[in-house]
């Protein structure tokens, strides 16, 4: 399960009580989840005004971090292509997996001064999510019109016989070139189609230079056939061909054309091949960044959401529960019960069937008489 639920309720004498009190309900008796205390530091409270307004943009920031960070990592398992089940392993945070970072969360003091207003602090967060978003964009689609160039000069290289490149296939031996009168030129047979085709072609039309015709390169259908014939028998040549089913192709031999070609695709793969190692390192140093900044932001709504709801002086305890797949509804009965004198109007827990009635958004605004934040380290969408 790489799901956590992030709760906070008030403190009793001490924090610690309500800790305890937690631990007893939901592991010691009946192990509905893995909890670990979270750990947030003493931050700035301001004025409860503030707090309000920030609870709101605090709201639409998480959501904008996690899309971004879905992005990053939905993007690396594109540029590994081949290597996808490679992914997971470079999701890191600060150089260790998602589950344990979350786990052992200790906020950053270095990139995010506590001696901060809440609202600098969030103004931090969403400059350099807002950076790493654009930085994406433009290197996404760098690499992606590489990738794109390349993978259209590929299928030019590897299509039928008809319509591929033949840069790789023909040479310059294969031609007659520089005469006045003769001309080479190419034609595609389909293999059920060789016998007509040697017994044949000489005589398709007028000119036709005798026992001219070699068989260049086969695919899995049909072969290409080099034939000599003279320059002014081409139209009648091309017509008589096609009523016998075999394709001429409209080639000119032309070694300029062609070298340029191998060249551009040697380019392009050696500029993929330069691009990719210093783009999968961007792509984890800057998932790490946004995971970790998004679970600050989740620390940041706990502490305005705690202040809110608990009143001053700030006193309460912040909470990771790792449900347990099997008895999360289970759970959520528990905490309910455990939680319920803190606010008498968080009805009773909506059955999930009932978030699925048309019409009836009630999972949008999950509430519940605690603080409660869910955070997915699975970031994945594999299609």
């Amino acid at each position: 399960m790489t799901e956590f639920w992030l709760i906070s309720a008030p403190g009793e004498k001490t924090c610690q009580q309500t800790w305890d009190k937690l631990m007893t309900a939901t592991t010691r008796t009946n192990n509905l989840s893995t909890n670990n205390k979270f750990n947030i530091p003493d931050l700035k409270v301001g004025t409860l005004d503030v707090l309000v307004g920030l609870s709101d943009e605090l709201a639409k920031l998480d959501s904008f971090v996690e899309s971004v960070v879905k992005k990053v990592a939905q993007y690396m398992a594109d540029v590994l292509e081949d290597s996808r089940d490679k992914v997971q392993e470079n999701l890191l945070a600060n150089g260790v997996d998602l589950v344990t970072y979350v786990t052992r969360f200790q906020w950053d003091m270095a990139k995010y001064p506590i001696k901060q207003s809440l609202k600098n602090i969030s103004e931090i967060v969403s400059k350099a999510i807002s950076q790493i978003d654009n930085d994406l964009k433009a290197r996404a689609s760098a690499y992606n019109n590489l990738k794109g160039n390349l993978q259209n000069l590929e299928r030019k290289n590897a299509g039928s016989l008809l319509t591929r490149s033949l840069a790789d296939i023909v040479k310059k031996d294969d031609f007659v070139l520089d005469s006045e009168y003769l001309i080479t030129m190419l034609v595609v047979v389909p293999k059920t189609n060789y016998t007509d085709w040697q017994r044949t072609y000489e005589t398709l039309s007028e000119m036709v230079v005798p026992r001219s015709t070699n068989l260049l390169f086969e695919d899995h259908d049909s072969g290409l056939f080099s034939v000599t014939l003279f320059r002014k028998a081409i139209d009648d040549f091309r017509h008589k061909a096609r009523e016998n089913k075999f394709t001429v192709r409209d080639f000119q031999y032309n070694e300029e054309e062609l070298k340029a070609d191998k060249e551009e695709m040697t380019r392009l793969s050696t500029d993929k091949k330069k691009q990719f190692g210093p783009l999968v390192r961007w792509l984890k140093v800057n998932f790490s960044e946004g995971f970790i900044a998004w679970i600050h932001i989740k620390a940041l709504r706990v502490f305005v959401e705690s202040v809110l709801r608990y009143g001053l002086p700030v006193n309460f305890q912040a909470m990771l529960l790792q449900p347990n797949k099997k008895n999360m509804k289970k759970l959520r009965e528990v905490l309910y019960d455990l939680y319920k004198h803190l606010d008498s109007s968080a009805a009773a827990i909506i059955d999930q069937s009932a978030m699925d009635i048309p019409g009836l958004n009630l999972s949008q605004q999950e509430y519940y008489p605690y603080v409660y934040y869910k955070i997915d380290c699975n970031l994945l969408d594999f299609k």
